[in-house]
């Protein structure tokens, strides 16, 4: 419960009598644009879209009194290049307490927490201006021999540590900035201050630190230590330079209004490195040719104008326009021209077809063949899916291929996660994931393919290497059950299928699948597993995933998969499909049923069949019976096989054809030491 003063008038808005109402804007800005990470930088893009130039910050009118800050402190950087400037100010006989409500109210409604008046203060200054502040209890800095707080900026040492604000120490690097003082380090620059030095209840002396830190070296230490604030996210798009002192003033008044603080005369700023305006020259003709539309320089050079750059008329048609240190965005002359035509409105450009020289597109042979797969695929049931090109090494080590697919991972620098720490070397271990969420969301029939790039690397190997492979997981049943139709489970078949048909579809020669070595494929069933052989080159894997890596990706019932390396598929595909014309006269069909060893397989009879055949009508050859059981030896099987014979310029006598066949199975009985069954 809140109670009201007695004149609170009864009726009223709450929030506008009490101060609260207030329009909050939640823009998202692109990484190229650190000016407007600020009030003032939107305001001037509002100011420049609107014609309406903005109302400029308060000025900061200060008093200062007491002894001088260069009494008090001194400052020395040792790394010009990561931090080119450092300014300060010291102010004295501070009362830390509460922030007034308007001044809380404005840093609740920019997304920070309220904590005190002076800390309450650089963060508004920061939201206002765009710069940073950092707020030290001045007595409790190390002084050197002639009494005076010493800052030091500088590298950190091997090994070094610093315990930050949130109470967490940090073992340091050469690659991170400090702000020390004789005793060790008081800030991790840029990103979180020091436990040591924060400003208390019990602090009278605010010394005010207002710097410029390399923006990459920011980033990889905020990243590194995963602390990501709003000083450092601002660091590492870019701080204005020039605008440093100003914002250091706002806030020193403020402190002085806020909290009765005296302002000591002077302000150090140590600027080793100042920053240099270049200039740029717009051309009328350069607009024209780019924007399509002549839009006079006059127009150019007020649209400039309007977001705070200089603009002088070098010669007739041209400006010459200097680049203040809050736009480090323009860099060229085109980016000029962007600025001018989002001010004078792209919507104002008349639309016109390109001109060219005739060039006709097209896809190439390769770019059509991965697209004749992917809609094989999809014709064949399969749903095709995207997933992100990086893997987790528990998910290889639990394949049985800790280093990918015969090479070494690649692992990246700066991963996202630690679920994304590695390049993908195979395609399955992201799609047995996807099976493993769409089963966890009630999907049970999932079949996924995708075609995508792998990646792996070896010793002594500058760049990974990079293969477009196809991949594909088949879980639960193409049909879900009917009363006259039960759904039937996927399995080794159904992807030996589809592999069949891609290969049909690709007009693929040479082809062929071959049983898998015991531990070739780790990740799949013994027995279970094939090669994909394609003019004799392995190219692939085709089988069920083995129960263990069901298991670690949480999948309970029975997945079949396949990969292979698209770019090998390719190169044995042809574009076009042979044509031969059917022949108009009838064939002359034998079955026969051979007796043969449990260890030989179909595939290799059939190829035996095909090349005695070669010079024979033979015209077609299947395999339509399989058979163990009463009458066969144990150990062994009967394979029975359908031959047709035909010709295409002539009808084929029985005494003929009869003749070859007999010849063809005799001497395949004797190459493969089958029998025929009686």
């Amino acid at each position: 419960l809140m109670l009201l003063s007695p004149d609170a008038p009864v009726g009223a808005d709450f929030a506008q009598w009490y101060g609260m109402a207030d329009t909050v804007l939640d823009l998202e800005i692109t990484p190229n644009r650190p000016d407007c990470l600020s009030m003032r930088g939107i305001a001037r893009e509002f100011g420049a879209v609107l014609d309406s130039p903005p109302a400029p910050l308060p000025t900061a009118d200060i008093t200062e009194q007491g002894a001088s800050i260069d009494s008090a402190a001194t400052v020395s950087i040792t790394e010009p290049a990561l931090c080119p400037r450092y300014a300060a100010r010291l102010i004295r006989n501070v009362k830390i307490g509460p922030s007034p409500q308007w001044l809380a109210q404005r840093v609740i409604a920019a997304g920070a927490r309220p904590i005190n008046n002076v800390v309450d203060i650089t963060n508004l200054v920061m939201f206002e201006t765009g710069q940073p502040l950092h707020a030290f209890d001045y007595d409790r800095i190390a002084k050197d021999a002639s009494g005076r707080a010493a800052i030091i900026v500088r590298r950190a040492t091997e090994g070094e540590t610093i315990t930050t604000l949130d109470d967490v120490e940090r073992r340091l690097n050469p690659s991170n900035l400090l702000i020390t003082d004789p005793s060790g380090p008081i800030t991790l620059a840029g990103v979180m201050g020091a436990e040591n030095t924060e400003v208390t209840d019990n602090t009278t002396t605010i010394f005010l630190e207002g710097a410029i830190f390399d923006s990459a070296t920011t980033s990889r230490t905020s990243r590194g230590f995963a602390l990501i604030s709003e000083a450092s996210l601002r660091y590492e798009r870019g701080v204005d330079i020039e605008y440093t002192p100003t914002a250091i003033d706002r806030a020193a008044a403020l402190m002085a209004q806020l909290a009765a603080g005296q302002v000591a005369p002077g302000m150090i700023d140590e600027y080793p490195r100042p920053y240099e305006r270049p200039t740029l020259t717009l051309r009328e003709s350069a607009v024209q040719r780019l924007i399509g539309e002549p839009i006079p320089i006059d127009v150019c050079a007020a649209s400039l104008t309007k977001l705070d750059l200089e603009v002088s008329t070098s010669t007739p048609g041209t400006l010459a326009v200097v680049i203040p240190a809050f736009r480090p965005d323009l860099l060229r002359e085109v980016d000029l021209i962007e600025e001018v035509l989002r001010l004078w409105g792209m919507e104002r450009i008349s639309p016109t077809l390109p001109t060219g020289n005739g060039h006709a597109g097209g896809l190439t042979s390769a770019q059509q063949l991965t697209r004749r797969v992917a809609a094989t695929l999809r014709a064949a049931g399969l749903n095709e899916t995207i997933t992100l090109p990086f893997g987790n090494p528990r998910d290889y080590a639990a394949l049985g291929m800790a280093s990918g697919d015969g090479a070494e991972l690649v692992e990246l620098h700066n991963p996202m996660s630690a679920d994304q720490s590695v390049l993908r070397s195979l395609l399955v271990p992201n799609l047995l994931s996807a099976v493993s969420l769409n089963l966890r969301q009630g999907t049970k029939d999932v079949q996924l393919f995708e075609i995508g790039d792998v990646f792996t690397t070896a010793d002594g190997r500058k760049q990974p290497k990079e293969v477009q492979r196809v991949g594909a997981v088949l879980a639960g049943s193409f049909n879900p059950p009917g009363w006259n139709d039960p759904a039937v489970p996927l399995d080794f078949y159904d992807g030996k299928g589809i592999i069949e048909l891609l290969v049909r579809e690709l007009c693929v020669g040479r082809y062929r699948l071959v049983a898998a070595a015991d531990g070739a494929w780790p990740f799949l069933q013994p027995g279970r597993s094939a090669d994909i052989v394609m003019a004799g080159q392995t190219v692939g894997w085709l089988g069920e995933v083995h129960p263990r890596v069901l298991r670690f990706f949480a999948i309970d019932e029975p997945v079949t998969a396949f990969e292979f390396n698209l770019s090998a598929f390719l190169k044995a595909a042809q574009a076009s499909r042979p044509f031969a014309s059917p022949s108009r006269y009838p064939s002359i069909d034998f079955d026969v049923a051979l007796v043969v060893d449990e260890s030989v397989e179909a595939e290799t009879l059939l190829q035996r069949i095909r090349t005695l055949g070669k010079k024979t009508p033979l015209f077609a050859v299947r395999l339509f019976d399989v058979y163990r059981g009463t009458g066969i030896t144990p150990g062994k099987k009967s394979l029975a096989f359908s031959f047709s014979y035909r010709s295409t310029d002539r009808t084929l006598t029985a005494a003929e054809v009869e003749g070859v066949h007999h010849n063809l199975i005799e001497k395949l009985c004797k190459a493969t030491e089958a029998t025929i069954r009686a």
